[in-house]
């Protein structure tokens, strides 16, 4: 009993090793707060796009450099969202984004549009925030942050290096 109870421990401990070995690390991010943002802040979400065809492309490249997709759901008016955007854009953070995820961003309207996008990944009715992040493995079209896509819905109470921490835990 006790030699299984070790083994099992033993094994325990090897998955988590194995886990914490895939876990990426988040680049240091010299911005200490969003005032040090370049401004103005972007406007990330083009309104006329069409979201499905930009997502379905997205998709297809990140398929083919072995990246994640990652949907930015938002609006020009959301100030998070901007912060996000402005965030992304630091040269650090830049890179590191571009070396592991493949970015489209859908504008939401007032929660009025291109709701298909997150239905599609099960996420249905008006989100609960914005920016809503999907983060997608594209061989399956599985979305491995659920549950917590609207974590970045109140970015301005978090830090550049906090962002980067989150999008650093979905990386692959």
């Amino acid at each position: 009993m006790i030699r299984a109870l070790t083994l099992g421990l033993a094994a325990a401990a090897l998955a988590v090793s194995a886990a914490d070995a895939r876990t990426v690390a988040a680049p240091h991010v010299a911005a200490q707060n969003f005032e040090q943002l370049s401004k103005p802040l972007p406007l990330p979400y083009n309104e006329g796009a069409n979201a499905d065809a930009g997502v379905a492309a997205a998709k297809a490249r990140a398929l083919r450099g072995h990246k994640r997709l990652l949907i930015d759901l938002g609006g020009n008016w959301c100030l998070d969202c901007r912060l996000l955007a402005g965030t992304m854009e630091l040269p650090e953070l830049r890179a590191f984004v571009a070396k592991h995820y493949e970015v489209v961003t859908v504008d939401i309207g007032r929660f009025d549009k291109n709701g298909q996008v997150p239905a599609a990944y099960g996420i249905t009715g008006r989100l609960k925030g914005v920016p809503a992040v999907l983060i997608v493995d594209p061989r399956t079209n599985r979305l491995v942050n659920a549950g917590h896509e609207t974590a970045l819905a109140d970015a301005r109470s978090l830090s550049p290096q906090a962002l980067a921490d989150w999008l650093a835990q979905w990386a692959a």
